[in-house]
């Protein structure tokens, strides 16, 4: 087992690591930005490094930066935590070259699925059911015509270095095809320094469920259920769920057996989440992998009743995994709170919390690095907390939130709580009729002064 572990990351995610090697009997050093000096995770770190100025191109993104500051503190092992360097397969192969353990997955493993045409290739090969669409990368727009007219309109052009919804396109019939290109790429090169586009069938009606996995080096995976990520808002997650309101026993079924097939295809190390598209009449189709832990790991620990981050690092230290699939024993929820003006376009709202009440009571999880006095930075991902709601039944997990979320204060700063309060008191979504559209008409209702 590791020795000392570095988290090169900030937040609550840095956090949540910290605590478990800490149960562990695990060294950790935090590694922060002059901007991150007074987060939680350098507080509760045994060793904490100053790794660059706010900027996270210069420092929770340089490479260098953290290599060196396992080195100075003698880590034998990193977290990337999700984010940032989570899924860099340079990075993973660095920490190979100076003898330090990426607890993740291998650079070739990131290289395979990173890149969303190659990942489709990939699972298809693999025998995992895949959106009809394009064999790699479109190179020229007369490509994508011929395309389009044989998958049928529909389709959806996405960047294959894609993220964060940019770079994507639905296109609903030819005459769109040409400014959705034209505009795709652009943005897709701006963002990543890539303009290759694939194409897929666009699927009606979609509803957003991923599968957590777990692989070992043994070549063994296994399967923690199924989350349902569908309420969505630009392509960002904003609740999650499991086991998933749309799932049937069966569907559950199949849909692990393709992740585990996935997995163990590319012989994955580690924990992972296989992303799948669901249609009305529940046909699933691969969409992407990603090779970390995910924001929403939370509400699956707490179904399944075990530590993902433990199994993360026994995995990463050589142990096996038990072979066992999981299913939901209980229901959970996630909220996502984020530093932000939901009643002004979801405008970011940094600033210093003058007042912070956390929830409690039993079935109530807060994952947060955030306190009364705490100035959130401008630089980074608005998220401060996750709120998890755990009980028997959908029902009561929904009825606890909104308890839970009534308790929750946070003044100083615009937060996405009063958001949160009116999206689950919205008929449909109590019933779990939602698609990843749900967002396109839900109305958010200012509150009277």
């Amino acid at each position: 087992m590791f020795k000392k572990v570095l988290i090169a990351n900030r937040g609550e995610i840095a956090l949540r690591v910290i605590r478990t090697c800490k149960e562990m009997g695990i060294k950790t050093v935090a590694v922060y930005s002059k901007a991150d000096a007074d987060s939680l995770h350098v507080r509760f770190a045994d060793e904490a490094v100053c790794i660059g100025p706010a900027a996270s191109s210069e420092s929770y993104l340089s490479i260098p930066n953290i290599i060196a500051a396992a080195e100075i503190t003698n880590a034998d092992a990193i977290h990337p935590g999700y984010g940032f360097l989570s899924e860099n397969a340079k990075f993973s192969r660095i920490c190979a070259e100076h003898g330090i353990k990426f607890i993740g997955a291998s650079g070739d493993q990131i290289d395979k699925m990173g890149d969303k045409a190659t990942a489709k290739e990939t699972m298809k090969e693999a025998g995992v059911p895949c959106v009809p669409g394009s064999e790699g990368i479109l190179e020229t727009y007369e490509d994508a015509v011929t395309k389009a007219r044989e998958i049928g309109y529909p389709v959806m052009i996405k960047a294959t270095a894609g993220g964060g919804g940019k770079g994507m396109r639905a296109i609903l019939e030819e005459s769109e095809l040409q400014g959705a290109w034209d505009s795709a790429r652009r943005e897709a090169a701006a963002a990543f320094g890539n303009d290759g586009m694939y194409m897929e069938k666009l699927i009606l009606e979609p509803r957003h469920i991923e599968v957590q996995i777990i692989g070992d080096s043994f070549g063994k995976a296994c399967h923690l259920s199924e989350r349902d990520c569908s309420v969505q808002r630009r392509h960002q997650k904003l609740v999650e769920e499991t086991p998933s309101p749309f799932m049937t026993d069966k569907l559950r079924k199949k849909m692990g057996e393709a992740a585990v097939k996935a997995a163990e295809y590319i012989a994955y190390e580690g924990a992972g989440t296989v992303e799948f598209l669901v249609d009305k009449d529940r046909n699933f189709y691969f969409m992407e992998m990603n090779t970390r832990i995910q924001v929403e790991h939370p509400i699956t620990e707490q179904v399944v009743g075990f530590d993902l981050i433990r199994e993360q690092i026994k995995v990463a230290a050589g142990e096996p995994i038990s072979g066992k699939n999981y299913l939901p024993q209980m229901h959970s929820i996630e909220v996502r709170i984020n530093a932000e003006d939901a009643f002004n376009d979801f405008r970011p709202s940094p600033g210093v919390i003058t007042s912070f009440h956390a929830p409690g009571g039993h079935g109530v999880r807060l994952d947060t690095h955030c306190y009364s006095g705490y100035a959130i930075p401008p630089f980074y991902d608005s998220m401060i907390a996750k709120l998890i709601i755990t009980a028997r039944t959908r029902e009561e997990s929904l009825d606890k939130l909104e308890r839970a979320l009534d308790e929750f204060i946070i003044e100083g700063v615009k937060t996405t709580i009063p958001f949160h309060q009116q999206l689950i008191k919205n008929e449909k979504f109590r019933e779990g009729v939602y698609t990843t559209k749900f967002m396109e008409d839900f109305v958010l209702e200012e509150p009277a002064e």
